[in-house]
């Protein structure tokens, strides 16, 4: 029996590590997509006369469903229950229903005024179906981490992961440098459409997996890794675990910090640092190539040393550093916007390089799918307040200049400007001061105060590793 487990697939080096590439590049479509309008703030608020808070309610829409409705915890007991294979596939089925509906809103005629229970009626079916896509891509992201668990545990798990989160965040460079230069060169919806189609080849990529992981299966049936099943019951162990909730909110806190950054950069690019419009994603994109050599990179130092509390420490004290530049209203030369991402880029790959691999030292395989769905839904419930908080304040603190952005794109469509001329049209009289640009000082302290408190918890659950010995400070790799 020994023998079978030492010759299964996941002791090939080369079959473990194809999975982990299939696996990977899935999850890289999936945040293509997810950033696709991210770097469109501008473009879009100008071109569909949307405020702010509208634009929040977009970018908050994925944790509508995530979290209101419970689909992350549902998605986590499923993957619990029905197993890997299952949930693969569904997740990318979902995330490609919420794509055709997001393309929709933008390729869709939809009349000036019109609204849907208060809100436009084109914001409201985009930030449906970014909510339907987000339950499909959250549910694929706690499958990914259960598939590498299954592959890599006691082996690289935390260079697996880093690897899988690199290539991960290079779909976010690709969103964030190829979404402007499509919506500029034919439009926005085709920039959507575009993002839609890959993930169709996300879920054959899926599919491939399953074919692996079935193979896998047929070898471990019989052996004595195989684990009792899952109950319902066994949640207790991982909502009484003092260790995973400080985990888990650091894992809120500090990707608050993050992806709303992503939302809101290409607006505070534009209205801080006078970077154009059209090329207002250039300088976040830099972010990703950082995240793709650093993340496996601080994985492979866990994985090898250990002392992973601590890289969470520093990763999170990092982030305060790079919001504090971000913030300070003096600093508005291009060189100190490029550093701070450079400088985000380190501490994004320094805490979730560490983050992830230590949920298995705090709860059992059997329990891994609901631990991480719930992680992800305390994830999800910052994901969607805090960029619907942060255009609010960008409303409240910039009274006035939604009402002379929506005046001026009126007066330019009936004066019979082409759509597609309106925003450089808007972004001239901003230029020239007739519309004042946006100022993001106080919105920037909320994520601020996010960081502070990053840090704070990232202290706690050092201490309580240190009480509970849960080894979050010793090497994954087992000799």
């Amino acid at each position: 029996m020994t023998e079978e487990i030492k010759k299964s697939l996941r002791d090939n080096v080369g079959v473990r590590w194809f999975v982990l590439v299939l696996v990977s590049l899935c999850m890289l479509i999936a945040y293509t997509f997810m950033e696709v309008l991210s770097p469109l703030q501008t473009l879009i608020q100008s071109t569909y006369g949307w405020s702010g808070s509208e634009w929040g309610i977009v970018t908050g829409a994925q944790g509508y469903l995530n979290v209101f409705a419970f689909m992350l915890i549902f998605a986590g007991i499923v993957l619990d229950k029905m197993g890997i294979r299952f949930t693969a596939v569904s997740s990318g089925i979902v995330m490609i229903l919420g794509a055709i509906i997001k393309y929709w809103a933008f390729a869709g005629n939809f009349a000036i005024g019109t609204e849907i229970i208060g809100i436009d009626s084109r914001v409201f079916v985009s930030a449906a179906g970014f909510a339907i896509f987000c339950v499909g891509a959250e549910g694929a992201g706690i499958t990914v981490s259960r598939i590498i668990v299954k592959w890599f545990k006691g082996k690289e798990m935390a260079l697996a992961m880093g690897t899988e989160m690199a290539l991960a965040r290079f779909g976010s460079f690709i969103a964030l440098f190829g979404a402007p230069r499509i919506a500029n060169a034919i439009d926005i919806p085709t920039s959507v459409l575009v993002g839609t189609i890959a993930l169709c080849i996300a879920l054959i990529l899926f599919i491939v997996y399953t074919i692996m992981d079935s193979r896998l299966d047929k070898q471990l049936q019989d052996s004595a890794v195989e684990e009792d099943p899952f109950h319902l019951s066994d949640l207790k162990l991982i909502i009484t675990s003092r260790g995973f909730w400080y985990i888990a909110i650091l894992c809120l806190l500090f990707y608050s910090a993050v992806f709303p950054f992503y939302k809101f950069s290409s607006g505070l690019m534009v209205n801080k640092f006078g970077v154009d419009p059209g090329t207002a994603g250039d300088i976040p994109s830099i972010l990703p190539f950082g995240t793709m050599l650093l993340t496996p990179l601080f994985g492979y130092v866990y994985d090898k040393i250990g002392k992973g509390a601590t890289i969470m420490i520093i990763g999170a004290v990092l982030l305060v550093v790079v919001h504090t530049i971000f913030y300070i209203p003096s600093l508005t030369e291009t060189w100190t916007a490029i550093l701070a991402v450079v400088l985000l880029g380190i501490a994004f790959s320094l805490v979730p390089s560490a983050m992830w691999p230590s949920v298995p030292k705090i709860i059992p395989d059997k329990q891994l799918g609901s631990a991480y769905a719930l992680i992800f839904y305390v994830q999800n419930i910052g994901l969607m307040l805090v960029p619907i908080l942060l255009g609010v304040v960008l409303d409240k603190t910039n009274p006035g200049i939604n009402e002379k952005t929506d005046a001026a794109i009126q007066a330019f469509r009936d004066s019979g400007v082409p759509a597609n001329e309106i925003a450089d049209k808007v972004q001239e009289l901003r230029t020239i001061g007739e519309i004042p640009m946006f100022d993001y000082a106080n919105t920037w302290l909320i994520f601020v105060g996010l960081t502070i408190l990053a840090v704070v918890f990232g202290f706690l659950l050092k201490a309580e590793d240190k009480k509970k010995g849960y080894g979050l400070e010793l090497p994954n790799i087992q000799k």
